[in-house]
C-alpha cells in the first residue's frame, strides 16, 4: 500500500510546486487575463451605454421627423388652398372680363345696327323724296302750264320736305 499512499516529503514538495505555479500564473497569466476581462467589460458597458444613447437620439429623430412630417403637410395643406383660392379668383376675373367684353361687343353691335338703320332711314327717306319730286314734277307738267307756276308749285314742296 505503499505505492497507494505517498510519502510526506514528496506532498510537501508537491504543495511548494503548486503555490509556486500559482504564483507565477496570478503573476503573469491571471493578471493580464482579469485585467482584459475588466477591459472588456468597460467596453461592453461603453457600448451598451452608446447602444442606449444611439436609442434615445433615434426616438428623438424619430419625434423630430413626424413633427416635420405634420408641418411639412400642414404647409402643403395652405399652399394648396391658396392655389386654389387663386385659382377660382382667376376664374371669376376671367368670368367679369368676359361678361365686360360681351356686354360691350352687343352695345356696340346694338349702336352699329342703329345706325346702320338711321342710315337706310335716311337713305329710303331720300329715296322716297326724291321719287316723290319725280312723280309731283311729272304730275305738275301734266297740271301746269307754264314754267312761273311749276317753279313756284317746287319750292312749296321743298319747303314741306324741309320742314319733315
Amino acid at each position: 500500500m505503499e505505492l497507494l499512499t505517498p510519502g510526506s516529503g514528496l506532498i510537501i514538495w508537491q504543495a511548494i510546486i503548486f503555490l509556486a505555479l500559482i504564483l507565477l500564473l496570478r503573476k503573469y497569466a491571471w493578471g493580464p487575463i482579469i485585467s482584459s476581462l475588466k477591459e472588456r467589460e468597460v467596453g461592453i458597458e461603453e457600448s451598451l451605454a452608446a447602444a442606449e444613447q444611439a436609442k434615445n437620439e433615434m426616438a428623438s429623430l424619430k419625434s423630430d421627423n413626424e413633427k416635420l412630417l405634420k408641418e411639412a403637410r400642414l404647409e402643403r395643406d395652405a399652399m394648396l388652398k391658396e392655389a386654389l383660392t387663386t385659382a377660382n379668383k382667376i376664374k371669376e376675373d376671367a368670368k367679369e372680363e368676359t361678361t365686360k367684353i360681351t356686354s360691350k361687343m352687343i352695345e356696340d353691335a346694338k349702336a352699329t345696327i342703329e345706325n346702320e338703320k338711321r342710315a337706310a332711314l335716311a337713305d329710303v327717306k331720300t329715296q322716297v323724296a326724291m321719287l316723290s319730286l319725280e312723280i309731283t314734277e311729272k304730275l305738275v307738267r301734266k297740271q301746269l302750264g307754264s314754267e312761273k307756276e311749276q317753279k313756284a308749285l317746287v319750292d312749296e314742296y321743298v319747303k314741306d320736305l324741309n320742314l319733315n
